[in-house]
């Protein structure tokens, strides 16, 4: 299953200085020192209640003639007093200042400005007491085809504590920076997770009290607390780097902690090597009471699904750990386009295959990367890497995840391997706890490679679509030289109809006794022409077999896959099943009211083949061994690839039986030209009841094979590549 996770939240909010009535500027780090915060905090949680109880002493340095300063802190959240010191001093005596309360328009949210006396001290303290209740229980997102945080502002209940940035728990300037110190007491058989170091825990009087720093400047400052069973161990970095891996798991998921550990150990010991030493002390694996995939300072916030299904693989586990290089040390400029995301990716969900030499898993990383773009963003909706900031969908998923991820591999291509690694290196070295944009990464990796790379930003970050090449004219001669040795003339055409782009594509060459890749740069013409000299007959010409060229492509050039269903603007479903208990109905219900806003329009249903609209994508809901109502479809668009009985099934020659098997294909629709017939078939309907509520996250794939609910195999059915056939020139 391919997921896609969503890592710490990036807030777009800007600092309000009331009196002045103007927005923090978009300036560079180096243009100006953002607000830099130490919060001393001393919280109380009483998850029974959903209470919380704070003192908050809060160092800040700031400009002379303020008239006040505007924090945000959850609407929830009662103030009891803010007092002012003017000075750093622990022993200072504060004197009551007056602030205000000021609704925004999220109802989670508010502003308290602080009234700020005529002279003050630069220097000053102001401490915060209030406490107040944080009950906002999680919601199951309203989307089915990536993993995101399910909907909460922040929660303490029983069931566990989630206490984040976004929760507007402690008072912050928004678009600063802060450290903290953290002591936070809960009930006895708690136990506090939070960003940065746990320095100590006591327990007395029934009540357990555990210190945290967090003395490397971030964003946001996240706690979280549960019943945790905890497990640690110390590991040694190949430089020598010494970090504490942690697991706090709850006690069904506690047996799996050492998994955790030993693929945190690998990770880290890749990346260390291409991103220089981790940023922090510990890192921690943290079991999460609601469905998550987050990254924090320190460590992860992975939901107990996740946990149970062993989150390990490189897409997941090694997604977040990336996070503590970019995205929680390395920060995104909060107003520019989030570059954070993509290079994640890049180096996570796609980069660990080459790390690990499975070349085969790289190419269909690319392919995924491709398929997300071509399938989710279409040209009138399209818009630049750099504008995006957030994910929502899998528009705003395929361009600021993907394209932005392929951006870094064409970047890598076009400087070379070891400008690219070296430049990767020193832009985390000297960006570390400081936001960084697009800028900055064309700052220093045209420094590193000594090219002035403006065109390619330009062109790949700045500019919205994607180029569409095909191949033109192909044709040889034979020729002979001086020496009398024969050889063949090759000309190669690319032809180009976006854009134009700027860009090197590989071709493959197919000769009668060998095969050869080479390099065509073009430029911006609609059509380029090469030439080359070979010592053989060349039969055909391939273009990017590949994938290593970022590019548009039609719906017939993509493999066939669930995903083709779910974009396809014209679709229907075809219920072939006669049991109205069976689990396949939930489907249903699921696509017209979570699957896309617009599928109640765009959506039809039937119950008989002979009724399907000759235009659109199909998909096919059938089992308890009845396969006879889909049984034409599968034959006259999947031909003999797959064959569907009543005791099981056979895929690309091989057969599977039993009443748990269930199968999810997709083949190209027999004379619907861009659409696909996707089937769902259970042998029983048990077969199908586990995954019927996760059906969409099996999108990528042309076949899955399930047992049980549980993934045993799947596959591409592999596209015909852009090929053509060398003529030989009559003179030759």
């Amino acid at each position: 299953m391919y997921i896609r996770t969503q890592a710490l939240p990036l807030y777009l909010i800007t600092l309000l200085l009331v009196g002045t009535g103007e927005a923090r500027a978009a300036v560079s780090p180096a243009d100006h020192e953002i607000p830099l915060l130490h919060h001393h905090l001393s919280v109380e949680l009483i998850p029974n209640t959903h209470e919380i109880t704070v003192t908050d002493r809060i160092e800040l340095e700031i400009e002379p003639n303020r008239p006040s300063l505007t924090f945000t802190l959850a609407p929830t959240l009662q103030i009891e007093s803010i007092k002012m010191g003017t000075t750093w001093a622990l022993d200072t005596e504060g004197m009551a200042v007056s602030f205000a309360r000021l609704r925004s328009g999220e109802a989670s949210s508010e502003q308290v400005t602080v009234i700020l006396p005529r002279d003050y001290s630069r220097k000053m303290t102001l401490t915060w007491t209030y406490r107040g209740s944080l009950n906002d229980p999680p919601r199951e997102p309203r989307h089915l085809r990536f993993v995101t945080p399910s909907e909460t502002a922040g929660h303490i209940g029983e069931e566990g504590v989630y206490l984040s940035g976004e929760t507007q728990w402690y008072p912050d300037l928004p678009g600063s920076f802060g450290t903290y110190r953290m002591t936070a007491q809960v009930p006895e058989g708690w136990t506090v997770v939070a960003s940065g170091r746990k320095e100590s825990q006591v327990t007395n009087g029934g009540k357990v009290s555990s210190t945290w720093f967090a003395l490397d400047r971030s964003e946001a400052f996240t706690l979280v607390a549960n019943h945790f069973v905890t497990k640690s161990r110390v590991w040694h970095s190949g430089t020598g780097q010494r970090i504490d891996l942690q697991t706090y798991f709850l006690a069904d998921n506690a047996a799996l902690a050492d998994e955790y550990l030993d693929a945190t150990a690998q990770y880290l010991e890749a990346y260390v090597r291409i991103l220089g030493d981790y940023p922090f002390e510990a890192f921690a694996v943290v079991e999460n009471f609601f469905a998550s995939g987050l990254g924090m300072p320190s460590f992860t916030l992975l939901g107990s699904g996740s946990i149970k299904r062993h989150y390990v693989q490189p897409y997941a586990l090694g997604h977040e750990i990336v996070h503590s290089w970019i995205g929680n040390s390395v920060f995104n400029r909060d107003d520019a386009g989030n570059w954070v995301e993509g290079l994640t990716t890049y180096l996570a969900n796609y980069y660990w295959h080459e790390v690990v030499r499975d070349d085969r898993q790289a190419v269909e990383q690319r392919r995924m990367m491709l398929q997300s773009y071509n399938l989710y963003v279409q040209p009138e909706d399209d818009y630049a890497v750099s504008q995006f900031l957030r994910k929502h969908d899998e528009k705003d998923n395929a361009i600021g995840y993907q394209k932005s991820a392929f951006v870094f591999h064409l970047l890598r291509q076009e400087i070379g391997e070891e400008p690219f690694w070296r430049g990767l290196k020193t832009f985390v070295r000297e960006y570390r706890n400081q936001p960084a944009d697009w800028v900055a990464i064309e700052k220093v990796f045209s420094r590193e490679s000594d090219r002035n790379l403006r065109w390619f930003f330009e062109q790949w970050v700045h500019q919205s679509g994607a180029p569409v090449i095909s191949l033109g004219d192909v044709r040889t001669r034979r020729v002979t030289g001086e020496s009398g040795k024969e050889s063949w003339q090759l000309s190669v055409e690319i032809q180009q109809s976006e854009g134009p782009f700027r860009m090197a594509v590989p071709i493959r060459i197919v000769m009668k006794e060998s095969t050869e890749s080479r390099l065509i740069k073009i430029g911006l013409s609609p059509s380029s022409v090469v030439e080359f000299v070979l010592p053989d007959q060349p039969l055909r010409v391939e273009l990017d077999p590949d994938l290593m060229t970022f590019r548009r492509l039609t719906r017939r050039q993509l493999p066939p896959m669930l995903n083709g269903y779910v974009t396809d603007p014209r679709k229907t479903v075809l219920r072939a099943f006669s049991d109205v208990a069976s689990p396949l109905k939930q489907i249903i219900s699921r696509i017209a009211d979570q699957e896309l806003p617009e599928s109640k329009r765009s959506m039809s249903i039937v119950s008989e083949e002979s009724a399907l609209p000759q235009k659109g994508s199909v998909l096919a809901l059938t089992g308890e061994g009845q396969p006879q109502p889909v049984s034409k479809l599968v034959r006259d668009s999947c031909g003999d690839a797959v064959d569907l009985r009543a005791t099981g099934f056979q895929i690309d020659g091989q057969a599977y039986e039993g009443p748990k098997m269930a199968i999810l294909f997709s083949c190209h629709r027999t004379q619907v030209p861009g659409s696909v017939i996707t089937v769902l078939y259970g042998v029983t309907p048990g077969a199908v009841e586990k995954l019927s509520r996760f059906l969409f996250y099996y999108g990528w794939h042309s076949y899955v094979l399930f047992q049980d609910g549980v993934v045993t195999k799947r596959g591409i059915w592999q596209e015909t590549p852009d090929v053509k056939e060398v003529r030989v020139d009559a003179t030759s």
